[in-house]
């Protein structure tokens, strides 16, 4: 397989995942042109045609989807023959992606970046934080970080550590109101509430005897960002549900107080976790393996 020949042929593999040439010349860092120039000689050398094209819409053809059935597990092969050879020469290089929720990425990963990047010297990071769940394959994310039961589906999942809830209020807020004695008295307070579906509306608890109930809450201030639901609750704004890295510092230093210690809490459901996510591979690049080992000694 002639050099130029595999080179179009990972730029039309480029193509089908990313859905458009503007995508896939963004990605590979080139012009779009030479995505079609690409595109086109490869059609012509193939002879018929990939995708059918218009001014507002580019599709595969039927031949293409057929083609492309057959050749992405031969270019993903081929990329992870390059990876391990590389990986066993080197140590780990290139260009790692990594996407987390906005509030995780600024309070718990981006402090580590310094010592990870000092042990990996050859290793460029990319960090994308949305609180969106995006796609793993379209935008070409090495590794994501997300909450929740573990995931399903085409991916690979990790779990980096439980995840527990605390409500909690500032010492301000308590002596303002009063101290609280049971979780059902939320319902009389207003609440710093998180636009979540079920979070908004009713917070989890459970008792040491494994009792689980919901206790409705409200409150006029709905905050979409964790580290400003924290900020909101350091001011005095009322009683909110924090996951622990959020809130954990601020308890020890005395800025928060965990209003229900005796109390399990959560969002929508118990025993769920951080994960580290990445597209399912037969092979996972050392680059992926030791940030994921670094997490672990870390978090």
């Amino acid at each position: 397989m002639r050099i130029m020949q595999l080179a179009a042929l990972r730029t039309f593999s480029d193509v089908m995942t990313l859905g458009s040439f503007a995508s896939a010349a963004r990605y590979r860092d080139v012009d779009p042109s030479s995505v079609s120039r690409s595109i086109s000689g490869l059609e012509e050398e193939l002879g018929f045609r990939l995708f059918q094209r218009n001014r507002r819409k580019l599709a595969p053809t039927e031949a293409g989807l057929t083609y492309f059935s057959q050749i992405r597990n031969l270019i993903e092969g081929l990329d992870q023959a390059h990876q391990k050879a590389r990986d066993v020469s080197t140590e780990p290089q290139g260009l790692l992606r990594i996407t987390a929720c906005t509030s995780l990425g600024q309070r718990v990963i981006a402090p580590l970046l310094q010592k990870f990047m000092d042990r990996y010297p050859a290793l460029s990071l990319e960090l994308i934080l949305t609180d969106a769940q995006i796609d793993l394959v379209t935008d070409q994310i090495d590794l994501a970080i997300r909450f929740g039961p573990k995931p399903g589906g085409d991916v690979s999942a990790t779990k980096l550590a439980p995840r527990t809830f605390k409500v909690c209020a500032s010492p301000s807020y308590i002596q303002r109101t009063g101290r609280m004695m049971h979780p059902e008295e939320l319902s009389e307070r207003e609440c710093v509430l998180f636009p979540l579906p079920g979070y908004r509306t009713h917070w989890l608890f459970r008792d040491a005897g494994g009792r689980e109930f919901d206790v409705p809450v409200q409150g006029r201030l709905l905050v979409s960002h964790g580290l400003t639901m924290t900020q909101c609750a350091l001011s005095g704004l009322g009683p909110t549900l924090l996951p622990d890295w959020l809130c954990l510092p601020e308890l020890h230093a005395g800025d928060l107080m965990d209003l229900f210690p005796e109390f399990e809490s959560a969002a929508t459901e118990f025993d769920t976790a951080a994960w580290m996510v990445h597209p399912s591979r037969k092979y996972v690049p050392n680059k992926v393996e030791a940030f994921m080992q670094f997490l672990r000694a870390e978090i």
